[in-house]
């Protein structure tokens, strides 16, 4: 037998045999509080769909009407002909509500990760990349060829250290602001009080709090009232904004220079009209409706309040980001089948998405949900885990 199909098979048994084989469940109808997953009807508990926007009216309403102004593809890369005006539209919308310089727009999280640290860094250089860090930073540092140095997530005494020692004439951190199994929150002040000592600039994965964390939804440098200008944010528009796609944004130097080096714009389709129109509509939402966050919040605070009433540990959750520690990967799964057989689909996270014994539930708050909705999760997770 050929030995890479052999790999396979071998390599699929073993996955299956620990629990950790995926095969995704699929989801009919539009995104919201409540779908038909794999054949029956199931309150949705794990999107990241935070403020219900994938199914608005105005936002679908957007994408059609992009649609048929500018068609359903733009054709080609950014640089060849794919630079249409919807693009050019959404960004200055996106530098207009993260109050940055500039901004460029990227096909996915993921994308934007791999361009930014790729192209700011090199063999002479060092990241500094937290623990904890979403799967794109740790791939975007590999692919980088910078030394990489992880420190215990949001310790800054340990980051510090390994700047202090760092001899390396280029200097990059990364760090998520909302960490996306823990659902905690980087301590963003205290990392950029770091920045001019050791001359080092911070790239922030806002993918989880865009639209979520600050009075206005700007995200985490909002938060916490941080403008720097070595900070570089990344953010998407398919979570909170309920679109596709992502950004990032900074000076505007940054952006000429991922503009040119960022391999992921450039070699890259650009986003569909139809997503720049959603986004764009999306973002007038955030603005102009805050009753959609503080509706998160409340039900935020209500799961939160069950859950710790259950004595379940949710490891130190500041978000709308809820995880549920098990432990093992085979009562992630059996827990997670049971919820659903009972109407509420909440998603096992397994190792290595997490680090191993800590496979949990991640549970994840809309403001689409409403008190029942909270109220039935919570009973049918007491019942599943015979609490």
């Amino acid at each position: 037998m050929n030995p890479m199909l052999k790999y396979i098979d071998e390599e699929l048994l073993r996955l299956d045999s620990l629990n950790l084989l995926r095969k995704p469940k699929i989801v009919h109808g539009p995104q919201g509080p409540r779908a038909v997953v794999n054949g029956r009807e199931a309150l949705i508990m794990c999107s990241n769909d935070y403020l219900g926007l994938a199914g608005h009216p105005l936002v679908k309403e957007a994408a059609i009407e992009a649609v048929q102004r500018w068609g359903a593809g733009a054709g080609a890369s950014r640089l060849v002909s794919g630079t249409m005006e919807p693009h050019v539209m959404l960004e200055e919308r996106i530098r207009a509500f993260k109050k940055a310089e500039a901004a460029l727009l990227f096909n996915s999280g993921y994308n934007a990760n791999l361009g930014v640290i790729s192209a700011l860094l090199d063999r002479s250089s060092e990241v500094f990349s937290d623990k904890l860090n979403h799967a794109s930073i740790v791939d975007a540092c590999v692919l980088s060829r910078a030394k990489v140095r992880r420190y215990p997530s949001r310790d800054v005494n340990a980051l510090e250290r390994l700047l202090k020692a760092s001899k390396a004439k280029r200097k990059l951190i990364a760090t998520d602001s909302v960490f996306s199994m823990d659902g905690t929150i980087a301590p963003l002040p205290d990392i950029t009080g770091l920045l001019d000592t050791y001359g080092a600039m911070l790239l922030v994965d806002d993918a989880h709090a865009t639209g979520v964390l600050g009075p206005k939804g700007r995200g985490s440098l909002e938060h916490f009232n941080i403008s720097h200008p070595a900070v570089i944010v990344m953010g998407t528009l398919g979570k909170a904004l309920g679109s596709f796609g992502a950004f990032i944004t900074g000076g505007r130097a940054v952006i000429d220079l991922m503009v040119s080096k960022a391999r992921p714009f450039i070699y890259t389709t650009a986003l569909p009209p139809s997503v720049c129109g959603a986004a764009m509509k999306a973002l007038d939402i955030v603005e102009n409706e805050p009753g959609l966050r503080q509706r998160l919040w409340e039900n935020t605070a209500r799961l939160k309040e069950g859950l710790s009433d259950m004595g379940l540990d949710t490891l130190g959750s500041e978000t709308p980001i809820v995880p549920v520690k098990l432990g093992a990967a085979k009562k992630a799964v059996d827990v997670s089948e049971r919820l659903l057989d009972m109407g509420v689909f909440i998603q096992a996270i397994r190792p290595p998405t997490v680090p191993e014994g800590t496979s949990r539930l991640r549970m994840t708050l809309s403001a689409s949900h409403g008190p029942d909705d909270v109220d039935s999760a919570l009973s049918a997770l007491g019942k599943s885990l015979d609490v």
